[in-house]
């Protein structure tokens, strides 16, 4: 809906995103992991411009971020999506970046996103929703906000169908909230909350298909494994 610029829905075949036109960036990205998008495309760094924007918006362009010391950090990672050139490449949509300094993007969020990874080719799938929250200040001459942090939840199953009637109390769920710093911890597990902590921050209810007695549970404690 256009008359929303700022919590604009986009699904793709690879990921669901809620765009904010005036942020230049997704509020939130959405995507499945299980061994059915992993293959062996190799990563194809195309960067561009989402041209799917509704007629007359800003298109962040690839060299937005040029000279601001932020990563074109992936929300819905390239590494996730490897099962065909195409898959790869939609991840390099700029709908898909967030500004993050390298700390933050090539240190503790790509070992969480490794980490992910590990689970599934332990025979899991998984239920990813990303984002950045806060705003530090601008860059690409205003177009593009920078956050003060960054967050992930992540439902863990048993690879299976049926997800949602799947999720029980048992059912593991990882919450981080991790700041856009340049001086931070690599290790994911230091910056573990719970999902409830991250909806009072961004707003957002997750994992409503769920019934209301199991989100209060799984969104109410700290993973600890």
């Amino acid at each position: 809906n256009v008359t929303q610029p700022n919590n604009y829905l986009m699904e793709k075949p690879q990921y669901s995103l809620s765009y904010s036109r005036d942020n230049g960036g997704p509020n939130w990205v959405s995507w499945h992991l299980d061994p059915s998008w992993l293959g062996s495309t190799p990563r194809q760094d195309d960067f561009r411009a989402d041209t799917t924007l509704p007629a007359g918006w800003y298109q962040v362009q690839a060299t937005d971020y040029s000279g601001s010391g932020f990563d074109r950090g992936h929300m819905c990672p390239s590494a996730d999506r490897t099962i065909t050139v195409a898959a790869n490449s939609a991840t390099f949509l700029m709908t898909n970046m967030i500004p993050q300094l390298p700390a933050n993007n090539q240190g503790v969020w790509a070992n969480l996103e490794s980490y992910s990874r590990t689970l599934v080719s332990q025979g899991n799938e998984l239920y990813i929703i990303s984002g950045g929250q806060g705003l530090r200040f601008f860059i690409a001459n205003g177009h593009v906000a920078v956050p003060a942090q960054t967050w992930k939840v992540i439902v863990v199953l048993p690879t299976g169908s049926n997800d949602v009637s799947r999720v029980t109390t048992a059912t593991r769920t990882i919450a981080v909230v991790i700041p856009n710093s340049g001086t931070i911890n690599s290790d994911w597990r230091s910056y573990r909350v719970s999902v409830d902590q991250v909806e009072a921050i961004t707003g957002f209810d997750f994992f409503s298909n769920v019934s209301s007695g199991i989100q209060a549970v799984i969104e109410g404690r700290v993973d600890n494994q």
